[in-house]
């Protein structure tokens, strides 16, 4: 079995530190920790490939990806990398910010809305299914700022110093949905958070 797993985000240095780029973040970290490099695919991605240490025999190879392409066209790529490699929308893992749970909360779902998320909207139109994990990290709400303006800023400086543990904690997520299930994973995030 094979498993595509994305992080969206937006590319450019402007957008690297930006909380609406944790999803990037987090694939990126994965691929460092799984010893694998991103490098530049015809798909529109940074993809890479791995295996999980540790994984059960019938897990193939992952592939880690992080298009670069615009959030809001984050599909065509994630589509695209899905024919390529042969994975179904089930065995896709889509990594991505959320406005609606406090920063560094993770929450897994298969299916459902987008949440107002152009990245998601994108994933789903392109697919043609909602049929596919969701990692969700919790960025927080901005308060009297706007949400487009508050995404595309960098955490604030009281919460720099939590985001890389945060960020290996969704690692961990990425891991435990590939291989003990999303049910299980449910289980042990959830009830972290």
């Amino acid at each position: 079995m094979a498993a595509l797993v994305v992080g969206l985000g937006n590319p450019g240095p402007e957008y690297a530190d930006t909380r609406h780029n944790i999803g990037q973040t987090i694939v990126t970290e994965a691929a460092s920790r799984y010893g694998t490099t991103l490098s530049r695919h015809k798909s529109g991605a940074f993809v890479g490939t791995a295996r999980l240490p540790g994984a059960k025999p019938d897990l193939g190879p992952i592939v880690l990806a992080v298009p670069f392409s615009f959030m809001n066209l984050s599909g065509g790529p994630v589509a695209a990398l899905a024919r390529y490699h042969k994975v179904a929308p089930e065995e896709i893992v889509v990594v991505h910010d959320d406005l609606d749970l406090p920063l560094g909360t993770i929450r897994l779902k298969r299916g459902g809305g987008e949440g107002g998320h152009n990245g998601l909207r994108s994933v789903t139109r392109s697919l043609g299914t909602a049929d596919y994990v969701r990692i969700r990290f919790g960025i927080g709400r901005p308060g009297r700022m706007d949400a487009a303006d508050y995404v595309l800023r960098p955490f604030a400086a009281a919460d720099r110093k939590a985001v890389p543990g945060l960020v290996d904690e969704a690692v961990e997520a990425i891991e435990a949905v590939l291989t003990d299930g999303l049910e299980a994973a449910q289980q042990r995030f959830h009830t972290a958070g």
